[in-house]
């Protein structure tokens, strides 16, 4: 094998590979030899087919199954003769008549073209100084989030007879839909409770309900929005015709010992530990979170060097099909969806960089310090990703299993997050006691 370098321009690298014919001849006579024994065809013996007659039936198929086998441990074994690392899977170009290759007339000759891992030397860690801001979790908090888990667990009673709907209330109904005095399927429902004023309902519906009182006919008229997933309702006017059946009001439940049993925990107190240990995991959740991106930040800063092309396209191309989606869906953010594609682009791609830059950093902290991860790690991540599909556990595990690219995406997150541990472990963090309610707002902003 030779292999000759004809491109060096930053990261990226051309290698001209060549296999002489008789190489790719010798390798043919042994996949003959290795077949020949178990060969049966009509006219011989089991295992006494001449290897010539095998060569003449069948020598083009070996030979595209030996070009195959070779061009991908040569590519391989050039770049390691190369002593380079590569970014991602080299792209092949076959040089060679392939008809006279296959032919055994020519040599195999093939162009590889690969992007090199940048050569840079990590910043170094002991100097990063981080700030981490850690919150106490007070009576406050905790008041805060068994009140939220109250109104969580509201319940509705009866309102008297004559009471008029408010905003916040529930009213069972039945309804019937027409467009153009038509009805239309999927308009009609019976005994359908709506909590007015949650806006789950076809804009201006429930607001035309409040006021309306238990065995009431009312005629509320709206107008299917533009984007409505009922392409045949969307943009239209619609009339309902809607008995109210109900009016409940919303009681929320004191938070004590009935409470707490109401959920299946023991007492009062019981519940008010559980609450507590997970506001504290929330916030030791926040609290990293927020030190990340200030690790993040630091190692952007101090680190410039060549990014690999192909790298930043990929990841570019990834966020902005998911920019894509958002806007369609109309779910832009305010900022971005006042720039033009053009500015968007710009500011997405400087983003797509700063991750692959950030993405190459980590890895080579963690390709340095020798940072592993347990196999008890991936399993234990596999098995999450399996509950996400109940009743398809087995088949999820097995297409993990057998996909590398996906293991791939098990594995890196636990990487990263254990590089991470890696450098806050050794760089000088200093706590700084905030509130919570800090806290949290920070991690928004």
């Amino acid at each position: 094998m030779n292999v000759t370098e004809t491109k060096s321009e930053g990261l990226s690298r051309e290698y001209k590979v060549t296999i002489p014919k008789s190489d790719l001849q010798d390798k043919m006579e042994a996949k003959i030899a290795e077949i020949r024994p178990q060969m049966k065809l009509k006219g011989f013996r089991p295992g006494k087919v001449p290897a010539s007659h095998i060569r003449k039936i069948y020598g083009k198929s070996i030979m595209g199954e030996i070009l195959g086998e070779t061009v991908s441990a040569s590519s391989q074994k050039a770049l390691e003769e190369k002593e380079v690392r590569v970014a991602a899977q080299p792209h092949i170009h076959l040089d060679s008549e392939e008809e006279a290759v296959l032919d055994g007339t020519s040599d195999l000759e093939f162009s590889m073209h690969v992007e090199l891992m940048p050569d840079f030397e990590p910043a170094e860690i002991s100097d990063l100084e981080l700030e981490r801001e850690v919150a106490e979790v007070s009576d406050d908090d905790l008041n805060e989030a068994l009140g939220r888990l109250a109104e969580a667990n509201k319940k509705f009673e009866p309102r008297g007879k004559t009471a008029k709907a408010r905003d916040g209330d529930a009213v069972v109904i039945d309804f019937l839909g027409k467009i153009d005095d038509v009805p239309f399927d999927g308009g009609a429902a019976e005994d359908q409770t709506i909590v007015l004023g949650e806006g789950r309902f076809i804009p201006g519906f429930e607001e035309q309900l409040v006021g309306s009182k238990a065995n009431q006919d009312v005629e509320v008229k709206v107008t299917f929005p533009e984007d409505y997933p009922a392409e045949p309702l969307a943009g239209k006017d619609a009339v309902f015709e809607v008995k109210v059946k109900e009016v409940r009001a919303p009681e929320t439940p004191e938070v004590d010992e009935e409470f707490a049993k109401g959920l299946g925990i023991e007492s009062l107190d019981e519940l008010k530990e559980l609450m507590k240990r997970q506001i504290e995991s929330e916030t030791a959740a926040a609290s990293r979170q927020r030190l990340k991106r200030k690790l993040l930040d630091a190692l952007d800063e101090r680190h410039d060097f060549e990014l690999p092309n192909g790298m930043v396209e990929a990841e570019f191309k990834q966020i902005w099909a998911q920019l894509q989606q958002e806007k369609e869906a109309g779910r832009l953010d305010e900022d971005d969806s006042k720039k033009s594609d053009e500015e968007l682009e710009a500011e997405y791609r400087k983003i797509a960089e700063r991750r692959v830059r950030l993405g190459l950093v980590l890895a080579e902290v963690g390709r340095i310090n020798n940072v592993e991860i347990r196999q008890e790690e991936v399993a234990r991540a596999l098995n999450q990703e399996a509950s996400r599909y109940p009743g398809q556990e087995r088949q999820v595990m097995e297409y993990f299993q057998k996909t590398p690219a996906a293991m791939a995406q098990i594995r890196a997150p636990i990487f990263e997050e254990k590089v991470v541990d890696f450098i806050l472990e050794n760089a000088k963090v200093t706590e700084k006691t905030i509130s919570r309610e800090e806290l949290l707002k920070e991690l928004e902003d």
